[in-house]
């Protein structure tokens, strides 16, 4: 929260590819919504990305971003797959495999030894990384029922712009909870190495 305050208009700017995932979702019929999948793969990859260089401080225009970008479309190509199954295993695939993402990104090092520290890291404490995960889940579905709720019913927005609103303020935690998370995992790891 400290650092969506910090960096609020960054911080925003991380919800953008949110609502246009949905606002596709809502406007898409037929087979045109075999789309969403790659376009959720790009997408969420780079809100993720951002909100890494967020955190860390390393720059977007880096090898080590474009580098993490590439790894967080192959860690984000399933996630809906699993989570259309029940969110579990897609937050669960997240746990797994998606430290692997900020691995790059922070530490520069390419795919293949990216997702072995991903995975390295995720080992480090699974629960943690699991339910910080889930909590954040949680919390910003909560949260964003709740403010689209409030939108459409005592601001008189239509249902579509409260819930695009709630997305574009809400969605942020996620992806700056997760780079936050990479943070502890990699002190965990250190503490026990």
């Amino acid at each position: 929260m400290r650092i969506y305050g910090a960096h609020f208009w960054k911080g925003l700017a991380l919800g953008v590819p949110v609502v246009a995932i949905n606002a596709f979702a809502w406007t898409a019929s037929g087979e045109v919504l075999y789309l969403i999948l790659p376009l959720t793969a790009l997408l969420v990859s780079a809100s993720y990305v951002g909100a890494i260089s967020l955190v860390s401080g390393v720059p977007l225009r880096s090898r080590a971003a474009l580098d993490g970008y590439g790894v967080a479309v192959l860690v984000f190509l399933p996630f809906p797959l699993l989570a259309a199954i029940y969110v579990l295993p897609g937050i669960a695939w997240l746990a797994l495999i998606g430290l692997a993402v900020p691995a790059a990104v922070v530490e520069g090092i390419g795919a293949r030894a990216s997702f072995a520290r991903g995975f390295r890291l995720a080992r480090a404490d699974f629960v943690h990384v699991l339910g910080g995960l889930a909590t954040l889940a949680l919390v910003v579905f909560i949260t964003q029922f709740s403010l689209y709720f409030v939108l459409r019913e005592f601001a008189e927005s239509t249902r579509i712009a409260a819930a695009a609103l709630a997305s574009l303020v809400v969605s942020p935690l996620v992806f700056l909870g997760a780079a936050v998370l990479y943070g502890d995992q990699e002190a965990r790891l250190r503490s026990r190495g």
